[in-house]
């Protein structure tokens, strides 16, 4: 469940850095209504990670948070902001999935 609970925060972090790349692109109210999001997905992304770090130790834990959220926001940043999809960036980008299935791996 702890696993499953940290997957839910790394995507609320990814959430969060796209509520920032939105607000980036937005003005008035609207720039607010972005900003909000980004506090509410910051919230919800904290309190998940601290939750799981009660039986997930803290170094596999974070690095998988920050793994699933960097991959995320770089999705993210190709489907909708557009960000170029060069062939070292997908291969890195696959090299830290990689690295992200093999730390819950040798954390069991």
């Amino acid at each position: 469940m702890n696993w499953i609970l940290l997957v839910v925060a790394g995507i609320f972090e990814v959430a969060f850095a796209s509520c920032l790349g939105k607000a980036k692109e937005s003005s008035g109210q609207t720039m607010w209504f972005w900003y909000v999001g980004f506090l509410i997905c910051l919230t919800i992304s904290m309190v998940l990670l601290v939750k799981v770090t009660k039986d997930i130790p803290i170094g596999t834990a974070y690095a998988v948070w920050t793994g699933i959220g960097a991959v995320g926001s770089v999705f993210v940043g190709i489907f909708i902001f557009h960000e170029p999809a060069t062939f070292w960036r997908m291969f890195f980008l696959m090299t830290l999935i990689a690295s992200i299935v093999g730390l819950k791996y040798v954390s069991e």
